[in-house]
């Protein structure tokens, strides 16, 4: 099974987990690149208000496409109870039709049933596999670890 993981990271958090399931997974890795500065505090509210207004975002073009592999695995912060502008912009310019999708997301704490709702929405046609949410992924790392390696060993067939 060819598996993708594609995810954006602003403070590294989702960086971490992303990494971690794909070792586990043994799939290919992407990173979504925002071109917009997020850095800061100035970034962070900015972000935030993008994020809950449901904004995209220009993103650096991908050099995997999702239509290549058996299973992908998209992964997003939770701003505000949302999906980032870069995961939406994303998923938004790819087709995931018939595709194993699983999704993660990463947070300090929070509820992310809103975050997946907006997550499948934005990907019909998709049979998925698996979600989880991931709280303060690089506080307990081994933690983290573990968590991860369980909810993997799920999506692998």
């Amino acid at each position: 099974m060819k598996s993708l993981v594609v995810y954006y990271s602003r403070s590294g958090n989702t960086r971490f987990v992303a990494e971690q399931i794909a070792k586990e997974i043994g799939g290919d890795i992407e990173e979504i690149i925002d071109k917009k500065k997020r850095k800061g505090l100035l970034g962070f509210v900015l972000s935030g208000y993008d994020a809950t207004r449901g904004r995209g975002t220009k993103i650096e073009p991908m050099k995997r496409s999702p239509k290549d592999y058996d299973l992908v695995v998209v992964g997003t912060p939770m701003w505000n109870k949302r999906i980032t502008p870069a995961v939406r912009t994303y998923l938004k310019g790819n087709d995931f039709s018939g595709k194993r999708v699983a999704l993660f997301c990463t947070s300090l704490g929070s509820e992310s049933e809103r975050v997946f709702k907006t997550l499948k929405e934005l990907m019909p046609g998709s049979s998925f596999v698996g979600e989880i949410t991931i709280s303060n992924a690089k506080k307990d790392r081994e933690k983290t670890e573990e968590k991860i390696t369980e909810w993997a060993k799920s999506l692998i067939v």
